[in-house]
């Protein structure tokens, strides 16, 4: 038997339009807790949408710091709760060669979320993880850019059927759709594409673009930079904090990605927009013209 999906609920609702008022059963998209333990000592509980929630796991585990590579999981599994209605909202992880130290972490992710206390802190605990630099390399054609919107959009079936949860869509430097995933936090659909990517081997990504929908915050760039993602876009606005975080340790990130026109914050270099025509094969960035980024 096929295993049920529980990443949309149905319900019943009354709409009232132009003086009437009709029943009918809506969806809703699907929001849980999922406890995340390590060596069976819990670690943390993390409101997702059920789905991916190994990835999940693997992708939180790396970008929070407690692990640097695949093989320092042991074992990842989905266990069965104590209680029944906890069913399917407990994972499970062994690591091997990686010392837990819980107390540790629970300070880590104190510091990690002052944002609010201090974003000084916030970056310090960055860099003093000694994330290197994303790609210098990489170039993004920004017509390109201009097609991921639409190309998230088409690829989110939950929110076709919800219209009630954010996406991330990991792109190639061709601008094509590698991987998305859905969740009703912006952060968790970031650590299910970054657990994808570990568990498949594909870090650091270092040759991909990363879109997502909503804004750039300070965790979504984070997680970015640690998976060595040198190009974020958001369809609306990002943190002060976030800019100040892609400044500083040198990620293009790109705000309001709708229609044909994007705001630069940070690493305009990596944006190679070709010559038009008649000004020869070169390529120029956009920091050369004032006013492309309009």
């Amino acid at each position: 038997m096929a295993k049920r999906s529980r990443s949309i609920d149905l319900t019943q609702v009354s709409e009232w339009q132009e003086g009437g008022l009709r029943r009918f059963q809506d969806y809703l998209v699907a929001e849980e807790p999922l406890e995340i333990r390590v060596g069976g000592a819990p670690l943390t509980v993390t409101m997702r949408t059920p789905g991916h929630d190994l990835e999940l796991a693997a992708g939180f585990l790396f970008t929070e710091g407690l692990i640097q590579k695949r093989e320092q999981i042991a074992s990842l599994n989905e266990e069965t709760a104590e209680k029944p209605e906890a069913a399917g909202n407990l994972v499970q992880v062994e690591l091997a060669g990686a010392e837990f130290e819980r107390e540790r972490m629970q300070r880590n992710f104190f510091v990690a979320s002052s944002c609010g206390i201090c974003g000084k802190a916030s970056i310090d605990a960055i860099r003093v993880r000694g994330i290197p630099p994303p790609n210098p390399e990489f170039r993004f054609d920004p017509e390109v850019l201009c097609t991921l919107p639409d190309k998230l959009r088409a690829a989110q079936t939950i929110f076709g059927r919800t219209g009630g949860l954010h996406a991330a869509g990991l792109f190639s430097s061709e601008g094509e759709l590698i991987v998305v995933r859905e969740d009703v936090g912006r952060h968790n659909a970031v650590d299910k594409i970054v657990g994808w990517a570990l568990l498949e081997g594909r870090l650091p990504l270092s040759q991909c673009a990363l879109m997502v929908s909503g804004r750039g915050g300070f965790e979504i760039i984070q997680k970015a930079l640690v998976a060595g993602i040198p190009l974020v876009a958001s369809v609306s606005a990002p943190s002060g904090l976030a800019v100040r975080l892609a400044r500083e340790l040198g990620l293009t990130l790109v705000g309001f990605l709708r229609g044909r026109r994007f705001l630069i914050y940070s690493g305009e270099q990596r944006l190679a927009a070709r010559a038009p025509a008649g000004a020869g094969p070169r390529e120029r960035d956009l920091s050369q013209t004032g006013g492309e980024q309009r």
